[in-house]
């Protein structure tokens, strides 16, 4: 994870990505438990439990990259596999890519387990 990310962003930029890894993450639950209620069969809710299972790794910020790339698979391929309106699942791919693309910020999972670590200097 360090190679992906130089810094995690603190302050203003990582509250805005903490705002969109919640708006997300939401999103993509929501979708996945109204989609769970209306299906008779098994093939056209797989890629939305698939997104509600990354939903929930954005929304705690665990594996960031790989969940926002998942995002964007998945929607994409709701985007294709079915009529209706496209708009939210082309906005979930884009805040995917992106979110895959800039990372978790430092409120996250990822920022504890993967961050720089602060070496305090040993007391005598």
């Amino acid at each position: 994870m360090q190679r992906l990310f130089s810094t995690f962003a603190d302050g203003w930029p990582g509250g805005g990505l903490l705002l969109q890894r919640l708006l997300t993450g939401t999103v993509l639950l929501y979708c996945g438990i109204t989609h769970l209620g209306k299906a008779s069969q098994f093939v056209p809710i797989t890629p939305h439990l698939i997104g509600a299972g990354a939903g929930i790794l954005l929304l705690v910020g665990l594996w960031t990259p790989a969940g926002g790339l998942l995002v964007t698979i998945v929607e994409l391929w709701v985007l294709l596999s079915r009529a209706g309106d496209p708009l939210v699942p082309l906005m979930l791919a884009i805040l995917g890519a992106s979110l895959a693309m800039i990372g978790p910020g430092a409120w996250s999972v990822d920022a504890r387990l993967f961050g720089r670590k602060h070496i305090a200097p040993p007391k005598y």
